[in-house]
């Protein structure tokens, strides 16, 4: 690592930066990780969009449908494939602790710049808060690579500031994805973001969040593969404009966006989030594939919508 376990948040907050993308995994016709398809993907976002930093094997790369095997695989192609373009950060979810751990032990030796790791399922348990701390200290007590948190509705529950807050205080936790309401993470933002980096998954509140909490972080979805290519990088560029101070120039810009979010979610069904990015992934050239059971795939018909919502949204191809 560049970094050791005593450095990660000094490290973290110097160079976990910019816009992250989360990845999804091509899959093909059987069903198999399709390597030389990710590969590609990785040097598109990476090299021609300008992504900073790519979520391998979260729940937008269908972890929960990957062996054990082929998630260790997905660490290795991810670093091979990034290269010294754009930085890592490593799904380590898991039910099971001990998985987590031997996944966060795999990124960490094959050359992950971070793990993430999702506040896990809780069942008969009324301690949350102080699960929740023995769950998150025993991983990062494991290893020396910096940890992000991640806390979303799909865990049944949702991690409170003051939690958040304390969990800051471990040595390698760097950053936490926290997909909640606003306010929340506006909260903790105010308690915590001397520590750790505050980010959420929500492409259309990134602007106001660099400008009214001073967020560095995009962390992550997919929207900055997927609303972005080669000669239209306009998610990249109201980001930068912010950044340097440039607030009218960055609205601006975004507000041009709106044509293509609209078709993008215009058009996804509620129950093939997968299927439909990779369909679209597919509209833009990239490697889409197919997605794996359970996971259902679009019909002709919604393809069809689809495809004309993408033809007339005013994304540059």
């Amino acid at each position: 690592m560049r970094y050791t376990k005593a450095e990660a948040k000094a490290h973290a907050q110097a160079t976990m930066t910019g816009i992250w993308a989360a990845a999804l995994m091509p899959f093909d016709d059987q069903l198999r990780i399709d390597e030389d398809g990710f590969r590609e993907n990785v040097r598109h976002w990476t090299q021609d969009l300008g992504i900073q930093g790519l979520f391998i094997s979260g729940k937008q790369g269908e972890f929960y449908a990957m062996t054990l095997e082929e998630r260790k695989r997905s660490f290795e192609l991810a670093v091979e494939a990034t290269g010294t373009h754009a930085q890592t950060i490593m799904s380590c979810s898991d039910q099971n602790m001990d998985v987590a751990i031997e996944l966060a032990r795999h990124a960490e030796m094959c050359g992950a710049d971070y793990i993430v790791v999702h506040a896990p399922l809780l069942h008969f348990t009324k301690e949350q808060d102080e699960t929740l701390l023995r769950y998150y200290r025993t991983i990062a007590a494991s290893v020396d690579i910096g940890i992000a948190l991640w806390s979303h509705p799909d865990s049944g529950y949702l991690m409170s500031p003051d939690l958040c807050n304390r969990l800051a205080d471990i040595d390698n936790v760097v950053a936490i994805k926290y997909s909640v309401p606003r306010d929340m993470y506006a909260e903790l933002t105010t308690l915590a973001s001397d520590r750790i980096h505050v980010s959420t998954s929500a492409e259309h509140e990134w602007l106001d969040n660099i400008i009214e909490l001073d967020w560095k972080l995009y962390l992550c979805s997919s929207p900055p593969f997927l609303i972005q290519t080669a000669n239209d990088r306009r998610m990249h560029d109201y980001t930068e404009a912010a950044l340097a101070g440039r607030i009218d120039e960055a609205r601006a810009i975004s507000t041009t966006l709106q044509p293509v979010r609209d078709a993008l979610m215009g058009t996804r069904p509620a129950e093939k989030p997968h299927a439909h990015q990779k369909y679209w992934q597919e509209l833009l050239g990239q490697v889409g594939g197919r997605v794996r059971a359970p996971m259902l795939e679009l019909t002709d018909d919604e393809k069809a919508v689809t495809r004309a919502a993408f033809e007339q949204c005013g994304l540059q191809v």
